[in-house]
């Protein structure tokens, strides 16, 4: 039995799904931590404390507590401007170290690289360190340029945060490639995918009825990258060639009937290309209410200009649902083209436009690519197969003598 420390400053396992920090990496430190403890190990999953309500520590599951860790100002902080907070939270994370010293630290997103790193330095018997990116922010400047909103440290203390952790668990071959180009070893690289609830994602069970005879539905966080103003195009030029479809947009910062300025965009694009009344901007959607949306679905759309690695496309195919996926990041890995689902280029409407006709015109062809999805994310993507491989990645790290890099600048000194 091991003591593990999750670490994740922004994407607390408790926080709501679909805000505009809250998504991917929130579902993948909650299901991994669970998937941990049902192996036997004590799980602590260290968070910033974001409401003064909140108290110090929350048991979310048997053998895992969440702990929140006062850093900053007890209220919400938009991920990109957590960075001057973090050595409070090492600080923190230390200090509950000292009483509970794990054995394994894995930060998840890159400050959490720099809070597990430098707690692990301040105290007398550090544990290994491994880090998951859940992304890379030279591959965020190389997709949205000026529009990247980082903070201009994260060019040095990225990479410097790879160097010096014991391993690296990469979510993807695309993302093992772009950490080597940052010096990280490749010895020191695991490839480790997320994973889906295949108990909860399935293909048997209720779904929603479509308002018209295809329906298409989109679901994530929405911001800029995610490429839902694209799927909107694309189902306007299905619209304007006759095809009877409708589209689901699931995820926002607010509910149906919120404020969203990234809802509000869309629903302008949609007026825009005259298919308001054949799209749906729901907002948030709770995780217990998704199965029926994506069974709903004759197609599941997901175009991101870039994406680490993309669960939506594993809980689609989970249940048993084609996938049209941009051949970007970690959906080349996951999504199989002619296999699972179509391959388009981000950024291409018109592309979309033309995979979501296909599969529309030929459903037996997309139901056999929806039942080859669920074999995939079956025999791959469980979160119990992702455990153990990640089990092995830390008892691994275990094994061999510690690596703490001093080159490059110091993220403690770099924050004070």
């Amino acid at each position: 039995m091991m003591r593990i420390a999750m670490v994740s400053e922004h994407a607390s396992p408790l926080a709501t799904l679909g805000g505009e920090d809250a998504g991917g990496q929130n579902v993948h430190v909650a299901a991994l931590s669970r998937a941990l403890a049902r192996r036997g190990h004590q799980v602590r999953v260290y968070t910033r404390r974001d409401d003064p309500t909140l108290p110090r520590t929350v048991a979310f599951a048997p053998r895992v507590d969440v702990v929140h860790v006062t850093a900053g100002p007890e209220e919400q902080i938009p991920k990109d401007d957590l960075l001057p907070h973090m050595a409070a939270l090492a600080e923190g994370i230390a200090d509950d170290w000292r009483s509970w010293p794990p054995d394994v630290a894995h930060g998840h997103f890159w400050m959490s690289g720099i809070a597990t790193l430098d707690a692990a330095a301040m105290i007398a018997s550090p544990p290994a360190v491994l880090q998951t990116f859940h992304a890379l922010g030279v591959v965020k400047r190389r997709h949205q340029g000026p529009d990247d909103t980082s903070p201009r440290e994260r060019e040095w203390l990225e990479p410097d945060v790879g160097r010096r952790a014991d391993r690296v668990v990469a979510t993807c071959s695309d993302e093992a490639f772009e950490l080597k180009k940052l010096g990280v070893p490749r010895d020191r690289i695991s490839v480790i995918p997320c994973g889906v609830d295949l108990h909860h994602f399935q293909p048997e069970g209720e779904r929603e009825a479509p308002r018209r005879r295809h329906r298409v539905v989109s679901v994530g966080r929405l911001v800029p990258r995610k490429g839902v103003g694209t799927v909107i195009e694309a189902v306007s030029l299905l619209a304007a060639e006759g095809v009877d479809v409708e589209l689901v947009v699931v995820g926002g910062a607010a509910p149906s009937g919120g404020t969203d300025p990234e809802l509000e965009r869309l629903a302008a694009l949609a007026g825009r290309f005259g298919v308001t009344d054949r799209v749906e901007l729901r907002g948030q959607v709770s995780q217990s209410e998704l199965p029926p949306v994506y069974r709903s679905a004759d197609v599941v759309v997901c175009a991101p200009w870039y994406e680490p690695f993309g669960i939506v496309p594993l809980e689609a195919m989970a249940s048993g649902r084609p996938v049209v996926a941009s051949s970007v990041g970690g959906l080349i890995d996951t999504v199989v083209h002619g296999g699972t689902g179509v391959h388009v280029p981000p950024r291409d409407a018109a592309a979309v436009a033309a995979a979501i006709r296909e599969l529309l015109e030929d459903p037996e062809r997309a139901e056999r690519l929806g039942a080859a999805g669920r074999r995939r994310v079956a025999s791959r993507y469980s979160w119990d197969r992702v455990a153990a491989d990640t089990e092995r990645a830390y008892r691994s790290t275990l094994s061999r003598p510690r690596v703490r890099s001093t080159a490059g600048s110091s993220a403690e000194g770099v924050l004070r």
